[in-house]
């Protein structure tokens, strides 16, 4: 058990990374629009850059991952990834900045979903939903060390020495990693022969063809598209801008306010995967009620202004965070799908993750400068964002009522 614990600890350092990563343009945006001369649709575009790689990335993963196994896939996406982090560090205009941030968007896409393979074959189905809400917190904690903590570093060093440093950190970690991982426990002659024995291609394509054949697969895809992909829009870049410059807040109230979101999601994952397996036994439901939760949280910020008390974008803010279900939606799609097709299928909805992500980010960023020319940063810029997500939040939750339930089920 002491060893399934260090594969846990190792692959979720790993996550920890890919969150901070994906979080840190939020915190240097200044810096970046500075150093590398940018505007509002551009800083929206660079961001952007990291998902859209780490979108097209779980393609190879998803076809992949059940093949090669985590440890091997983790290990060399990763590198990919440090390699980003130095293109990234010495970015002199938009263009690098987009090839750095899109190798790093690849080299972080498989930490998530590899982690998440090894945890169903390490441990008991039973305790997946509240181990990887878990994983999810421990990823958590990487936006939250993108926020203060590097602030701090890139105020003493400057950004691109902090990312180089970042970057070391990240190396020594992927070398510990393979060191140290397998990717299932090596029970029997005969699990290890299963584990070294060619696939018949066939046999994926086929899995592949009944992934893409199941409705719940797309409403769930959908359901993570719009979720995440409004979530990690502000989170990782249009919040601090938001409660700056349009709602008039300082940097720090503004930054205690980003602090919160990562509390309450830091808290969700443990809370509703623990909830799910222990308490209501359900999934479905408990997806429904936070995205129902979240829609009348975007629309309650989209009347938010300079005279909002501070209680109220507290309880906003936390909220942001604590409702987010990401955590049982890739348990429901995991549980929907045979064993064998785990990474498969949690993979395939992490492409509609990330690309959600990407799209909003720069989506947001388009619309804002279209709408409001010369303002694209005011207050009813962000209210008319907020509003367009809310409807389509609400749409979601309307939508993912009609999926399967799968509390506890394995095929």
């Amino acid at each position: 058990m002491s060893k399934a614990w260090a594969v846990f600890l190792l692959s979720s350092a790993n996550f920890f990374l890919s969150q901070f990563y994906r979080s840190t343009n939020a915190v240097i945006a200044p810096q970046l629009i500075r150093d590398l001369s940018l505007d509002t649709e551009s800083l929206g575009l660079l961001s952007a850059a990291f998902f859209y790689a780490f979108g097209l990335a779980q393609i190879p993963i998803t076809v992949f991952l059940d093949r090669i196994g985590a440890r091997g896939m983790m290990t060399g996406f990763s590198l990919v990834g440090l390699a980003g982090a130095f293109v990234f560090s010495w970015a002199d205009s938009l263009a690098v900045g987009i090839l750095g941030r899109a190798l790093l968007g690849i080299g972080m896409a498989c930490n998530l979903m590899g982690t998440l393979k090894l945890l169903t074959l390490w441990f008991d189905p039973l305790r997946f939903a509240t181990l990887s809400g878990i994983v999810l917190a421990i990823g958590t904690l990487g936006n939250m060390a993108a926020t203060s903590p590097f602030v701090l570093l890139v105020d003493w060093m400057g950004w691109r020495e902090a990312i180089r440093v970042v970057a070391g950190v990240t190396f020594l970690l992927v070398l510990f990693f393979y060191a140290v991982v397998r990717d299932r426990p090596e029970e029997s002659a005969e699990n290890r022969s299963a584990a070294n024995s060619p696939e018949n291609p066939s046999h994926w394509l086929g899995d592949l063809r009944l992934l893409l054949k199941n409705k719940d697969y797309w409403i769930i895809s959908y359901g993570t598209f719009v979720r995440y992909g409004v979530f990690a829009a502000f989170q990782t870049l249009w919040t601090g801008p938001f409660l700056m410059e349009g709602i008039g807040l300082s940097p720090i109230a503004a930054g205690n306010l980003i602090f919160l979101i990562n509390v309450g999601l830091l808290l969700s994952g443990p809370l509703w995967g623990a909830v799910s397996d222990r308490v209501f036994k359900t999934r479905k439901w408990l997806v429904c009620w936070d995205l129902g939760v979240l829609t009348l949280l975007l629309a309650l910020t989209a009347g938010s202004g300079s005279d909002t008390g501070l209680t109220i974008l507290v309880g906003l803010f936390l909220g942001f965070g604590l409702f987010q279900p990401g955590t049982l939606m890739y348990v429901q799609v995991k549980e929907i799908m045979p064993l064998r097709m785990a990474g498969t299928a949690m993979t395939g909805v992490n492409f509609f993750t990330m690309v959600g992500a990407a799209f909003f980010l720069q989506a947001l960023g388009g619309l804002m400068q279209s709408l409001y020319p010369g303002a694209s940063r005011s207050l009813p810029a962000f209210h008319t964002a907020f509003l367009l997500c809310a409807a389509l939040m609400a749409s979601v939750t309307v939508l993912y009522a009609f999926t399967k339930d799968t509390r506890g089920q394995e095929n």
